[in-house]
């Protein structure tokens, strides 16, 4: 039996990248999935479509993530469909990359409100029914930026070690009720975000990481899925870095 059959989880951002990455990986394990998109339609369509056709559980749903009175929402059409929520993955982000003199305020808020915000909304969405189940299962999405710093992202650096910050401290609230919290930190991964870098930014990429390539998205999806399993029922609080070396964290 796979390891994730017949639970439920919630992933946000998940019509590409990483995201679509984790769906594929927690579908072909047994999880029926709830997935969010804020506008590319069409690719979420083309992965529902793909994976239900595959004979796999996936929805797609549009959300703000960002929009705390939204996400309860759609946390009680989930309920509603499937009865119970096992896990919820926090992926959606965005980057606003620039220097901070040339960094306006709306390139920082709509990076803090959708990186971290949406990390508080989301989970805060989901408690009720975990508590009442006395168990469940959250993976956070950081960056390896959340713990270095990176020269041109003040925005998403602060964000992400926002996230690492609120993991640890919603599982030592949550411990008690059997509420697992976790968060990963993805270093230099293969994504739509990624291909945008030059030549010269992929190389100097390449020089920090031990290993001596990137990353993909089923790197960092292996993970989630071991996180929301029960082999992790003894893990929360830790930050777990799938970056090739590039941080080697004490």
């Amino acid at each position: 039996m796979s390891k994730l059959e017949g639970s439920v989880v919630i992933v946000t951002g998940g019509s590409r990248g990483i995201g679509e990455a984790i769906i594929r990986r927690l579908a072909h394990e047994g999880a029926t999935v709830h997935a969010t998109y804020n506008a590319s339609s069409a690719s979420a369509d083309a992965i529902a479509a793909e994976l239900t056709a595959a004979g796999f559980s996936v929805r797609f749903h549009q959300l703000d993530v960002r929009d705390g009175a939204a996400c309860q929402r759609f946390v009680e059409t989930v309920l509603a469909e499937s009865s119970r929520i096992d896990g919820l993955v926090n992926n959606a982000g965005i980057t606003r990359d620039t220097l901070l003199l040339r960094m306006s305020e709306s390139d920082w808020d709509e990076v803090i409100a959708t990186n971290l915000r949406s990390v508080f909304t989301m989970t805060k969405a989901v408690l009720r029914p975990m508590l009442a189940q006395r168990q469940g299962r959250i993976v956070n999405i950081s960056s390896v930026v959340g713990i270095t710093g990176n020269a041109g992202q003040a925005n998403y650096a602060a964000s992400k070690a926002g996230v690492i910050a609120f993991t640890k401290s919603a599982a030592r609230e949550l411990a008690s009720r059997n509420i697992l919290v976790n968060c990963i930190a993805p270093g230099y991964i293969e994504t739509d975000m990624t291909g945008k870098l030059t030549d010269q930014q992929r190389q100097a990429l390449l020089q920090s990481v031990p290993l001596g390539r990137a990353g993909t998205g089923d790197d960092v999806a292996a993970v989630v899925a071991f996180l929301l399993s029960e082999d992790a029922r003894y893990i929360t609080g830790q930050t777990i870095a799938v970056d090739g070396g590039m941080v080697m964290l004490p």
